[in-house]
């Protein structure tokens, strides 16, 4: 899949309900968002990658299987290495994402990391955090945020919505501010950052590779 392509990339509801049918706990977050992130990025007609960047194919077999079942297994069997991820071209933004959530970790295990090379994909997409992970609604992030990178869910005081927050975290670690408004009640651009994320998974416009969007962009700009 080329990078282009993740522009117009849809929750494949279909391949996410096949996938959670099988899962021995299709309550459990991290079988919906391995299942949401793989329906959300993959397409029947492409070459499709490893979903998470950095996990290696072997091991997302064995995610999948275990928390997908066997079609998790064999869907998981069918990546193929080397094709083009929607992270290619943006490996420090991404990275810059994934310090965020791994230096919030509230417990380093394997789990953890794969959710947090998850989520800073799900970052790289144009539509609310929960449409690009594939997950049903805001609340399931919120919640998944809360049980594996709670420090991080913790600071997020004022309900600001996610995608914002985090590249607000990014800026204040590089010590830029590029906020218009000297504090977010006074910005005229209030209802863009704490709005509601309503809505279904749909299509995103196109994105554009480059530096990491945390040192050129306002957060104010970002879903």
């Amino acid at each position: 899949m080329q990078p282009a392509a993740h522009s117009r990339c849809l929750l494949d509801q279909s391949l996410c309900e096949r996938l959670l049918s099988c899962a021995p706990s299709r309550e459990d977050l991290r079988a919906v968002v391995l299942a949401g992130i793989i329906a959300v990025l993959w397409r029947d007609d492409s070459p499709n990658p490893v979903p998470i960047p950095g996990v290696r194919k072997d091991d997302f077999v064995r995610l999948a299987t275990r928390y997908l079942g066997p079609s998790g297994e064999t869907i998981a069997a069918r990546s193929v290495p080397g094709a083009s991820h929607p992270a290619d071209g943006r490996q420090r933004e991404f990275g810059d994402l994934l310090r965020l959530f791994l230096d919030h970790s509230t417990v380093v295990s394997e789990d953890t990391e794969w959710l947090a090379r998850a989520i800073a994909t799900a970052c790289l997409g144009n539509n609310h955090l929960w449409q690009d992970l594939g997950v049903p609604s805001r609340r399931v992030v919120s919640q998944l945020l809360v049980d594996y990178f709670t420090s991080l869910a913790q600071r997020n005081t004022s309900d600001m919505r996610w995608k914002k927050f985090f590249y607000k975290q990014l800026c204040e670690r590089a010590d830029i501010k590029l906020c218009k408004a000297p504090s977010c009640a006074e910005c005229v651009d209030y209802d863009l950052c704490f709005g509601p994320e309503d809505g279904a998974a749909h299509a995103s416009s196109e994105n554009s590779a480059g530096p990491s969007i945390a040192l050129i962009m306002s957060p104010s700009q970002l879903l």
